[in-house]
């Protein structure tokens, strides 16, 4: 396997908190879609869980640098992204994956990644290594020269996933990852989130509650815009009723403190 390029090369200074928002807001449109979230992430596996609906989408946009706050603050290692300065800077040590992405369809996966790598500023001289071992990283090095039209949609997701990681970021923003992979790919996707989780601050949007428990070292329960919850899997598991909807201790523990939420919602109106 090659190696990929080092952290060192790349990174800026290891902050303890790569992401840091206080009260802040954030509008999809019109719509405030995140509404007062307060929270610090540091290195590790961070589920965003959530309704349709809920902001997740929106909030991974304003950590990728997409969306700027509305109000309150955002940093995403040391800058604060309200403003233009220092934006290019930062996006070479983000690794971003939306819900859908764009591609050449003519590129192979090689190409693609490669072309990725380019737009991020890696290093010329570490870029095909960095790309190959991008391209295992994510099981696809017997796809590697085949053109990204001929790929099947959980091999398009695990394409857009190997983009993603080719800089070795500091910060991974990943909404929906494993749409489209086969329960196969799904664990071997959470084996490379736990490989990852050591020294990158990395945060998953996703409805697959099971996968936040196998995977994530933290979860955050977010709701129209707010902070429900945000603790380990084992605390989200120890929260659910025993009559909660829910096929397992983690599904019930998300069930019931969104339905709390949701009351106490009800009756502040």
């Amino acid at each position: 396997m090659v190696r990929a390029v080092r952290a060192a090369e790349l990174a800026p200074t290891k902050f303890a908190f790569p992401i840091q928002a206080r009260q802040l807001k954030v509008k999809a449109g019109k719509t405030t879609a995140v509404d007062g979230l307060t929270v610090s992430l540091g290195a590790g596996v961070h589920g965003l869980l959530g309704p349709n609906g809920a902001g997740k989408t929106t909030l991974i946009r304003a950590l990728a640098t997409v969306l700027r706050p509305a109000d309150g603050a955002l940093d995403v290692l040391g800058h604060p992204t309200g403003t233009r300065a220092g934006l290019r800077e930062l996006r070479r040590h983000l690794g971003y994956l939306p819900q859908e992405f764009g591609f050449y369809p003519r590129f192979t996966v090689r190409e693609f990644v490669g072309y990725m790598a380019w737009l991020k500023e890696v290093p010329k001289a570490t870029v095909p290594d960095a790309v190959q071992y991008a391209i295992e990283r994510v099981g696809l090095a017997d796809r590697a020269d085949v053109k990204m039209k001929t790929l099947s949609g959980g091999m398009l997701r695990r394409a857009g996933i190997a983009q993603a990681i080719v800089n070795d970021p500091q910060i991974l923003l990943l909404d929906e990852p494993t749409v489209g992979l086969d329960p196969a790919q799904r664990l071997h996707f959470r084996e490379l989130l736990r490989e990852l989780s050591a020294d990158t601050c990395v945060v998953v949007s996703t409805h697959l509650v099971e996968d936040v428990a196998a995977a994530c070292t933290d979860v955050i329960l977010f709701d129209a815009g707010r902070l429900v919850f945000q603790g380990t899997p084992a605390e989200l598991m120890a929260a659910g009723d025993a009559s909660a909807p829910g096929d397992s201790p983690t599904e019930r523990g998300y069930s019931t403190l969104l339905a709390r939420h949701q009351n106490a919602e009800k009756g502040a109106r």
